[in-house]
């Protein structure tokens, strides 16, 4: 890849191959008709250059390496103010948005659970996520409960976004290889606004009863300070990666008026 070196401390792996990048950027389905397009990481370009012909998306560009963003200015002179050097973790994306934008990148893979917590904070602006991650943490997006990788983020994004696990990514299609297989996640913004509970309380629910998952419920909220009558719900003999996201929301809803 002339032009820019793969930076293992950024955890860059370029993409090389024409037909998968393609297909990546044949994923997006537009969901709810938005119009801007936010790229994250978009390194050599081989996204880009795909994304530069879906004259239906204005387009924004975000790196944090410079010099992937000065090799992107150079190759496409016309989006060079498109073009934009900044940290995705640490910008206010107000500052960009006022509307509605998708998302889709061959994301960090150091970094990709943070940029679905992320996702998560603007649920409200972001229709669709496309992003290539490590399958193990794509796998674990998009598992229901009752899989032993359902876990923290598989609850939160599956409570405000449909998951679809589109397909795996070998290593050898990228430079430099990855150490473990890659996958395309597609997320589509479901139409739950807001759920049905205090949401501040649900996220603390769901990361405490994961945070110890392999004790009950019971067990895993006692830092709640649980009253004796939600102590007995049958929920609560169940372990966090047998709850559905209504499961969680009716604990939620327990444990706000039953705090001891």
């Amino acid at each position: 890849m002339k032009g820019v070196r793969a930076k293992k401390h950024l955890g860059q792996h370029f993409l090389k191959d024409q037909n998968i990048a393609q297909k990546i950027v044949e994923s997006l389905s537009g969901h709810k008709n938005y119009q801007k397009l936010l790229e994250i990481g978009p390194g050599t370009g081989v996204l880009s250059n795909f994304l530069i012909d879906r004259a239906e998306y204005e387009l924004l560009f975000m790196d944090v390496d410079q010099e992937s963003v000065d090799y992107l200015q150079n190759l496409y002179p016309d989006y060079k103010d498109k073009i934009i050097k900044e940290d995705f973790l640490r910008i206010d994306l107000g500052h960009y948005y006022k509307e509605p934008f998708g998302i889709i990148g061959n994301f960090p893979y150091n970094i990709s659970s943070q940029i679905f917590f992320k996702v998560l904070e603007y649920r409200n602006q972001i229709p669709e996520v496309v992003g290539m991650i490590q399958k193990e943490v794509a796998e674990r997006i998009a598992a229901k409960e009752g899989n032993k990788t359902y876990g923290i983020l598989s609850v939160l994004l599956q409570a405000f976004y449909d998951v679809e696990y589109l397909f795996s990514v070998p290593p050898n299609v990228f430079n430099p290889p990855p150490k473990v297989t890659s996958a395309v996640l597609r997320l589509k913004r479901n139409e739950t606004q807001t759920l049905d509970c205090d949401e501040k309380l649900f996220f603390r629910v769901v990361k405490q009863g994961f945070n110890n998952r392999r004790k009950t419920l019971r067990n895993a909220l006692k830092t709640f300070n649980l009253s004796d009558e939600i102590k007995s719900l049958d929920l609560l003999d169940k372990r966090a990666e047998q709850l559905t996201v209504s499961d969680f929301v009716e604990l939620t809803n327990h444990i706000a008026h039953g705090e001891s």
